[in-house]
């Protein structure tokens, strides 16, 4: 089985976050959410208070699978400010194993050099993060280890991506044929 990291950090797009923890769930992939606060309080971009399942700064992190990276404004922000956070993606990308942004996140990943010459997508006015990516329009991109997702609207096609490269493109299949989704 699988074992995803998503990070939640205060300010993020609980949609975004909880929507890729919901349908990796249920496909059977091991979802740890992870909490930059020294408590597992987080607060969502739009005021919604919930726990994460631990603090990240009291796991393993480079025993998973994929670390995934929810949008958000200030939750974008909260995560670059993270060296947690920046550290255990370029571990987890050296270690050859995968990392997923949506929305804002994958400013994170330009930030930091990571999507230099990849292809990737992200939410509008984010671009001047990544010069150096091959923006594509679309609403998912997947390119090696690293998984983008343009917005909330695309958390659909974003979370069934993640489901496809850890699980299978059946198992995706199977996820979205549950959940009634057309594409």
């Amino acid at each position: 089985m699988s074992k995803v990291c998503v990070f939640l950090a205060d300010g993020f797009e609980e949609c975004e976050g909880l929507l890729a923890v919901d349908l990796l769930r249920r496909a059977g992939v091991e979802v740890t959410t992870a909490g930059l606060n020294e408590d597992t309080q987080v607060c969502s971009s739009h005021g919604i208070r919930l726990q994460a399942d631990t603090v990240a700064a009291e796991l393993d992190l480079d025993g998973f699978d994929m670390l995934v990276l929810p949008g958000g404004g200030q939750g974008t922000e909260n995560l670059a400010a993270s060296e947690l956070v920046t550290g255990a993606v370029r571990r987890q990308l050296a270690a050859g194993k995968q990392v997923a942004a949506i929305c804002a996140a994958p400013s994170v990943l330009g930030r930091m050099g990571l999507l230099d010459g990849r292809e990737a997508v992200c939410y509008p006015g984010f671009e001047h993060y990544m010069p150096a990516a091959h923006m594509q329009d679309a609403d998912v991109a997947v390119t090696d280890q690293i998984i983008t997702g343009r917005a909330l609207g695309a958390g659909i096609p974003f979370a069934l991506a993640l489901i496809a490269r850890l699980e299978g493109q059946d198992k995706a299949d199977q996820v979205q044929k549950a959940i009634v989704y057309k594409g």
